[in-house]
C-alpha cells in the first residue's frame, strides 16, 4: 500500500499535491482521486454527523475499569462510522467534514488539573491506565484485518497539552525529562508501539520551546526514531497559523508551512499548507518533503480501502441499520451503569427503600440534554434525562 501511495504521488503536479495537503483534501479527477475531508470525530461515538449512538464521555468510560468493554464500545463506534461513510459515498460520491474514517480520537492527554476544561475527553490522571484503556479504544476503531483499517484512530494532543486552555495558542510547557517520559508520553508510546495507532495529532502549545506541530524532539527524535511511528501526523486546527501569529517562531504562513514539513507534520487542519509553493520558491522547503508528507497521508487512505473496490474491503458491507441500533444503545447503557462511581452512601440512603415518601432531585444536570450528549457528540434518537429516568422507575406513591 505504501508503494501504491508513492506511485500515486509521483503522478501528481505540485499544484495537485498542495490541494491534498489540508484536511479538506480536494479531488484530482484525472487520477480518480475523490475529495476527502480528514476531520472526523469519535471520542465517545461518531460525532457531528447526525444520528449515532452516544456513549459516555471518555472520563466516564475510564471509570468502568473494563478494557474488554471499551474494545466493544470502540468496535460499535467504528461499525457506525463505516456504515455512515459508505452511505455518504453512495449519496454524494465523496465525503465531507465529519463523514470520513479518519477519527481524531482518542484524547490521551493527562488530566492533572480540573480547571483545564477538557478533562471529560481524557481517561484521567494516570499515564499507565490511560494507555491501557485508550489502546483498547484504538484497537476497536481500527479493527483487526491484516490488510485494511476499519477506521484510522488518532492519538492527541502530542504532547504536554493539558492546560491552561485559554493560553494554549501561546503557552510554552516546560517540563523535566522525567516528567516528560513518566507522565506525558507513556500513553502515546503505548498507542504507537502496541496499538499501532495510525495518526498522531500535534498540540497547539510549545513544549520545551518548540512548537509541538514542528518539534524536532517530539516528532523526529521520539515519535519517529525512538518509537518507530510510520503513520501520519496532523496538526490541531489552526495550530500551524499559531506558529507565526501567536508563537512568533516564523514570520509568515509560508515559513510556518516549511517548518511544519521539515519536522514531519504531514497534514494541516488549516490553510497554511496552501503557501507551500511560495516556501519552495523562497528555498525554505522542498518538493521532496511535500512528497514525504503526502505519501504518509495517502498510505492511510489506501489502508482504509478508499482506492480499492468495495468488495475487496471487508468493512464496506456494514449496513446502515447498525447506526444507533438497539444493541449499541444497550451497550451504551451498560457502559453508563458501569461508569457510575459511588463516593459516599451516608446512612445507607442507597438503595432507595420502597417505603421512601419523596425524592428530592436537584442540580443543573437533572433535566439537561447537554449532560447526556457531552462534547463532540452525535444525536441518539432516544434520550432520557435523569429526571425522566427517575420518574419512569420510582414506585407508585413515591413523590419527586
Amino acid at each position: 500500500l505504501a508503494e501504491r501511495a508513492k506511485d500515486l504521488v509521483s503522478r501528481l503536479t505540485l499544484e495537485e499535491k498542495v490541494s491534498l495537503m489540508n484536511h479538506p483534501a480536494q479531488g484530482v479527477p484525472r487520477l480518480g482521486i475523490p475529495a476527502y475531508n480528514y476531520w472526523s470525530e469519535a471520542l465517545h461515538g461518531v460525532a457531528r454527523n447526525g444520528r449515532a449512538t452516544v456513549f459516555p464521555q471518555a472520563i466516564a468510560m475510564a471509570a468502568t475499569w473494563d478494557k474488554d468493554l471499551i474494545l466493544k464500545v470502540a468496535t460499535a463506534i467504528s461499525d457506525e462510522g463505516r456504515a455512515k461513510y459508505h452511505e455518504a459515498l453512495r449519496r454524494n460520491g465523496y465525503t465531507d467534514q465529519y463523514q470520513g474514517l479518519t477519527f481524531w480520537s482518542p484524547n490521551v492527554n493527562i488530566f492533572r488539573d480540573p480547571r483545564w476544561g477538557r478533562g471529560q475527553e481524557t481517561w484521567g490522571e494516570d499515564p499507565f491506565f490511560t494507555g491501557e484503556m485508550a489502546a483498547e479504544f484504538v484497537k476497536g476503531l481500527q479493527g483487526d484485518d491484516p490488510k485494511y483499517l476499519k477506521a484510522a484512530a488518532c492519538a492527541k494532543h502530542f504532547a504536554v497539552h493539558s492546560g491552561p486552555e485559554k493560553d494554549r495558542h501561546t503557552f510554552n510547557a516546560i517540563v523535566t525529562k522525567r516528567e516528560l517520559y513518566d507522565t506525558y508520553l507513556p500513553a502515546f508510546k503505548k498507542l504507537v508501539t502496541e496499538a499501532k495507532v495510525e495518526s498522531v495529532m500535534g498540540a497547539y502549545n510549545r513544549t520545551l520551546d518548540e512548537v509541538c506541530c514542528a518539534s524536532h524532539l517530539l516528532l523526529d527524535e521520539i515519535l519517529r526514531s525512538e518509537w518507530g511511528f510510520d503513520g501520519h501526523v496532523v496538526s490541531d486546527c489552526m495550530a500551524l497559523s499559531d506558529f507565526h501569529l501567536n508563537h512568533k517562531v516564523t514570520k509568515d504562513a509560508a515559513g510556518s508551512a516549511a517548518l511544519a514539513l521539515q519536522y514531519g507534520c504531514d497534514l494541516g487542519c488549516d490553510h497554511v499548507f496552501n503557501e507551500i509553493p511560495t516556501a519552495i520558491e523562497r528555498g525554505d522547503t522542498t518538493e521532496a518533503l511535500v512528497d514525504r508528507a503526502l505519501e504518509r497521508t495517502l498510505t492511510t487512505r489506501f489502508k482504509l480501502g478508499m482506492f480499492d473496490p468495495a468488495e475487496e474491503v471487508p468493512y464496506a458491507s456494514i449496513p446502515t441499520d447498525v447506526v444507533a441500533c438497539d444493541e449499541h444503545r444497550q451497550l451504551a447503557y451498560r457502559t453508563a451503569t458501569e461508569a457510575v462511581v459511588l463516593l459516599k452512601n451516608k446512612n445507607n440512603v442507597l438503595p432507595i427503600k420502597p417505603s421512601t415518601k419523596k425524592i428530592f432531585v436537584t442540580g443543573p444536570t437533572a433535566t439537561s440534554l447537554e449532560v447526556l450528549l457531552g462534547n463532540y457528540y452525535g444525536f441518539n434518537n432516544k434520550m432520557t434525562t435523569l429526571l425522566e429516568g427517575l420518574v419512569g422507575r420510582i414506585p407508585e406513591g413515591m413523590g419527586l
